[in-house]
């Protein structure tokens, strides 16, 4: 069966569509598939003299970053970091989502305030929590009469860093919980009342269950976040500190040696590597999906 040829107004229509699209096409092009494809091709090479030259190594690269100690040390960092700050941000969130939705004065201004530090500059919250954490002059040891090396101590500059991120992103999951809370009928909490349920027993009975999905989708996004932190790291971290081997991200220790010694090929491996690692999770958590998240 021969096509119909286009008339004129739907060759109009269709040259304005693709006007439309290219813009977006190019910058995904540009900004994401080609990058991609090129780090790949980069994990596979090894970095010319000048960063010129790039010579074929093979799997080379990738058999020296699964050999590093360092490399591992960063991975489990990065997870120590999710471990903090995913759970943590999503219960305080959660929480304060539901208190949100009670009738309270200034309701709007709570808010506003709780949003607020996802549109500050990672460079004002580090400096702030720069000064709070300084052991000599520092806001938490002033006020707790102590002299805690709160990010420059090995043992406990991970979780430190990890509040940092809780404070961070608590206003995002606030803001996807009331939407979601915003979806649940009514009618389940009327219905709970007459029965005499108490406020604890709807929240666990009726909000937790409803509100599964929206929760699935803040913690997989969140895991992948923290997985990839760097700005946080970057700019709390000084190269100087002490505690920078035990709390230094993968994506630190890319960032490292990609653009600090210029070994593009190293740090490409690191990423592929990391790539996979968040690859696998995400199929876990896809699994996990079918059994903890309930659609009404």
């Amino acid at each position: 069966m021969a096509k119909k040829k286009m008339t004129p107004s739907q060759k109009r229509q269709a040259i304005w569509g693709w006007a439309f699209i290219l813009p977006t096409m190019l910058g995904l092009i540009v900004l994401n598939y080609y990058p991609a494809i090129n780090t790949v091709y980069q994990s596979l090479c090894k970095t010319g003299d000048f960063g010129k030259g790039n010579i074929f190594v093979g799997l080379n690269n990738y058999k020296a970053v699964l050999g590093s100690a360092e490399m591992w040390q960063s991975l489990w960092n990065t997870v120590k970091y999710a471990i903090v700050e995913v759970p943590l941000g999503i219960v305080i969130a959660l929480v304060l989502a539901v208190l949100m939705q009670k009738k309270l004065a200034g309701k709007t201004l709570f808010r506003t305030l709780f949003f607020l530090p996802m549109v500050c500059a990672p460079a004002a919250v580090a400096m702030v929590w720069k000064w709070l954490y300084n052991q000599q002059f520092g806001l938490l040891n002033n006020v707790f009469h102590t002299n805690v090396a709160w990010i420059s101590d090995p043992k406990i500059a991970w979780i430190s860093v990890g509040i940092i991120g809780v404070w961070s992103i608590i206003g995002y999951n606030m803001v996807l919980f009331i939407g979601g809370l915003q979806e649940i009928p009514k009618d389940y909490y009327e219905a709970a009342q007459i029965d005499g349920a108490s406020s604890l027993r709807q929240f666990f009975s009726i909000t937790v269950p409803l509100l599964s999905p929206t929760t699935f989708f803040i913690v997989q996004t969140r895991i992948i976040g923290a997985l990839t932190v760097f700005d946080l790291m970057f700019m709390v971290m000084d190269k100087t500190n002490l505690a920078l081997n035990k709390t230094q991200s993968i994506v630190y220790l890319f960032y490292t040696y990609a653009f600090t010694n210029g070994n593009r090929g190293y740090g490409a491996a690191i990423v592929m590597v990391l790539v996979v690692f968040i690859m696998i999770v995400t199929f876990f958590l896809q699994k996990l999906e079918k059994k903890i998240v309930y659609y009404n």
